[in-house]
């Protein structure tokens, strides 16, 4: 399906608001956290922020148990505030449902923050005034989270479940076997057992097998990842090892700050915000399980291995640049991540925006500035050749994964956002 197509049926599945939202030009982002009628702060920013302070301060191990968590929580909003009963201020109906709606979800997930949400929604209802709207929009709210928790309930994504047992096969080439130096045991195997909220199932759009370890494909991307990703390489430019260091973390903490940009230069329609929010997340859930059922479908083994034991003028003292991740090489999880992410916020809201700074927790003193989605996809291919713990048939593979992925999420968007 054409980009443009899918962006229109996305639009449509998300209603007039989110239409706006991907369509009108806001000024600046204090134009759009102001309320059209009154200086009341924007209570999608204020709980967008809570979202990451409690999944930062107590959130699971596992990234998408997070991801997880954002989810539920924010389609829980969507829905809450999608529909305002007649008679009602809708301003007040809806930044009380979606506070009681994230408030109530994160509360089930997280429990150990309950001070602290329960304080951060005693502050949003107290900027509400008391009435209809108030009182049916905590209802909506509470309603919505229930509903939402109650339909992932059992879905396979706690954090045992993702990190379920995997017996290795044994060693021969091309198969992934754990890595030094802890040779952990694989990680997020879990993944592809695990229940989608979109796709038919986790194999609904599964990789073709990566190039064979003959062809001249592999041996280009053995060779660059050999020069350019080995701890002491002597090609790697200070440039390209800051590009690794800061695209080494988390995708989920690196990826908080962008879509807070994209949210805060949105325009302010609530709903069309929560549903950003939510639709970001359960793409990001669905890639995820996307990613681990091609891993595991394939067991391509990392450059460490395939370098130091391969057929390939083996090089057994040869280290990365960063420790490699325990689970198979192909496709690349931080690009399946990064290809969802950039789809949905270009879907949503346009491929560019205004410049804006990152930093990272994994680059101290580092800022970079981005001004369209897809540079920050163009920068994580790079980062895990030069950190040496993907090749880049990986990287390619992983930002097409994600992009279809999410694409499948935009054309089916309308599943998620009916009131019931």
């Amino acid at each position: 399906m054409h980009p443009l197509t899918t962006r229109r049926s996305a639009l449509r599945a998300l209603g007039s608001a989110a239409l706006l939202a991907a369509s009108v030009t806001v000024p600046s982002a204090t134009a759009a956290v102001a309320d059209e009628r009154t200086s009341r702060p924007s209570v999608a920013l204020d709980w967008y922020d809570l979202t990451a302070a409690t999944i930062a301060a107590a959130g699971a191990a596992t990234q998408i148990t997070n991801n997880r968590t954002w989810a539920i929580s924010w389609l829980a909003a969507a829905r809450a505030t999608r529909e305002v009963p007649p008679g009602v201020d809708r301003r007040d109906f809806q930044d009380a449902a979606l506070a009681s709606a994230v408030h109530d979800a994160l509360l089930a997930l997280v429990p150990s923050r309950i001070q602290e949400l329960d304080a951060a929604l005693r502050t949003t209802l107290d900027r509400v005034p008391d009435g209809l709207a108030k009182s049916k929009g905590v209802a909506a709210g509470a309603r919505q989270a229930r509903l939402a928790l109650a339909s992932r309930e059992g879905d396979g994504l706690d954090p045992a479940s993702v990190n379920a047992a995997f017996t290795v096969p044994p060693a021969a080439p091309g198969v992934w076997q754990p890595t030094p130096p802890a040779y952990a045991p694989a990680a997020q195997y879990g993944n592809r057992l695990a229940r989608p909220f979109l796709l038919d199932g986790p194999d609904q759009y599964r990789l073709p097998a990566p190039p064979a370890l003959d062809s001249a494909r592999y041996r280009a991307d053995l060779a660059e990842v050999r020069a350019y990703g080995a701890v002491d390489s002597t090609v790697r430019t200070a440039l390209q090892t800051e590009t690794a260091a800061f695209w080494l973390g988390s995708s989920l903490t690196l990826y908080t700050e962008p879509l807070r940009v994209a949210l805060a230069r949105s325009p302010r329609f609530v709903p069309a915000r929560a549903a950003l929010v939510a639709l970001f997340h359960i793409a990001l859930v669905d890639t995820q399980i996307a990613t681990s059922d091609t891993k595991y479908a394939y067991l391509r083994w990392r450059p460490v291995t395939a370098i130091r034991a391969g057929t390939i003028d083996p090089d057994p003292d040869w280290t990365p640049l960063h420790v490699t991740p325990a689970h198979p090489d192909y496709p690349s999880g931080h690009n399946t991540y990064s290809g969802a992410a950039e789809t949905i916020l270009t879907g949503l809201t346009g491929p560019r925006t205004g410049p804006f700074e990152l930093t990272s927790p994994t680059a101290p003193g580092v800022t970079r500035t981005y001004t369209a989605w897809s540079q920050l996809s163009q920068d994580n291919e790079d980062a895990r050749v030069y950190s040496g713990i993907h090749t880049r048939s990986a990287d390619v593979a992983g930002l097409a994964l994600g992009k279809r992925v999410a694409g499948h999420a935009l054309r089916s968007a309308e599943r998620l956002f009916g009131v019931s």
